[in-house]
């Protein structure tokens, strides 16, 4: 026991780190970041003693670092009230699920590829190609557009910016990716090159912040890189990408919100979800900071795919099966974006809506902008 401090008697570091379950170390390593501080430090011994109202604080530090979280993001939840701390850590476990599942589906094609199960992702006897359309338009309500559509032979991007430097993040984003274009890059090397051009993008916005009058500035990013029949895909947000294969429709990212998080965990189903007021609210997006970890995986394109990348502008008022009806409709990429242009704009398009449109052809086709 150490000295009192308003009648409560304080406990000594060794004392309090066996009540919380946290070692003398770790203590003294929170008491430099001001994470956790001790009430009292004795003036000639230096010895740290703690209130035993202390043991709270620091027993939620210690099981969130056993959930892995750093220790930067453990002061932000620390700090909040218990419904928002509890949204963070919902965002926060959601992030690491997504990071785990997309190492995972890395990991399988890598060992699948090296003990010779599959193919190399360059291995093809079909040379393909795309044609495809992009366009952004700031809907009917918003005064200003924050989101960005690019649409090239090799990378296709959407970004939705936030913040009141969100046109000019989004925008930087993509452009940091569009060097991606003319590099000579290995199909097998796509990923890596993508996530690299991310980092980049990341930065980029962090430019951004630097120059906005409020130092704040961030966006969402769903791009994909091309490269023969092996496309590479990197998504943070929820900015969404879809693929028609077959007639049948299927989204290949997922929402980094705090309600998707609520649907994983099944305390919302995905109607509820679809009207909940917290909806657009972000656990993941490029903000600058360095510490956005995108999904990255590789997927394998056939003749006849027919890809969408979009903003929320789309995706959040329109449902999956006029997303599929129009896209497994006749005509090309621009056909195929204005028909989607026209969904939102017949939901009322309350929000900025960016599109792009891919389709896969054999090379003999012309690929490129096409209708």
């Amino acid at each position: 026991m150490g000295p009192g401090r308003g009648g409560a008697v304080l406990l000594t570091i060794g004392a309090f780190a066996r009540a919380a379950g946290l070692s003398p170390k770790a203590l003294r390593l929170y008491d430099e970041l001001g994470l956790l501080p001790p009430a009292a430090v004795g003036g000639e011994s230096g010895y740290r003693y703690y209130d035993p109202a202390q043991l709270e604080r620091a027993r939620l530090i210690a099981w969130l670092r056993r959930l892995g979280m750093p220790l930067e993001r453990i002061r932000r939840v620390c700090d909040l009230p218990a419904d928002a701390a509890a949204g963070e850590i919902a965002g926060y476990w959601e992030q690491v699920r997504a990071e785990t599942e997309a190492r995972g589906r890395l990991a399988t094609f890598l060992v699948d590829y090296l003990t010779g199960r599959g193919s190399s992702v360059d291995e093809d006897t079909t040379a393909l190609g795309i044609r495809y359309a992009a366009r952004s338009e700031s809907g009917l309500v918003r005064t200003s557009n924050q989101d960005t559509a690019y649409a090239g032979p090799r990378l296709l991007a959407v970004a939705d910016g936030a913040a009141g430097a969100g046109e000019r993040a989004s925008a930087a984003a993509v452009d940091a990716l569009k060097p991606l274009q003319t590099l000579a890059v290995p199909a097998g090397e796509l990923l890596g090159a993508l996530a690299d051009a991310v980092g980049a993008a990341d930065r980029a916005v962090g430019e951004v912040a630097a120059a906005a009058p409020d130092g704040e500035a961030g966006t969402t990013l769903t791009a994909l890189l091309w490269s023969g029949a092996g496309l590479a895909l990197a998504h943070i947000g929820d900015s969404r990408a879809y693929r028609v294969r077959g007639g049948e429709l299927s989204r290949i990212t997922h929402d980094h919100t705090y309600v998707q998080s609520l649907v994983d965990e099944g305390r919302l189903t995905p109607e509820e979800a679809a009207s909940h007021p917290q909806r657009a609210l972000l656990v993941q997006a490029l903000t600058g900071t360095g510490t956005a970890r995108p999904d990255l995986s590789l997927h394998r394109a056939e003749a006849g795919d027919r890809y969408l990348l979009c903003s929320d502008g789309l995706s959040a008022v329109v449902a999956e099966e006029p997303l599929r009806a129009v896209l497994c409709g006749p005509g090309g990429p621009q056909e195929l974006l204005e028909g989607l242009l026209a969904l939102a704009y017949g939901a009322g398009a309350p929000d900025n809506v960016a599109c792009v449109v891919a389709e896969v052809v054999a090379l003999d086709a012309v690929a490129g902008p096409g209708r």
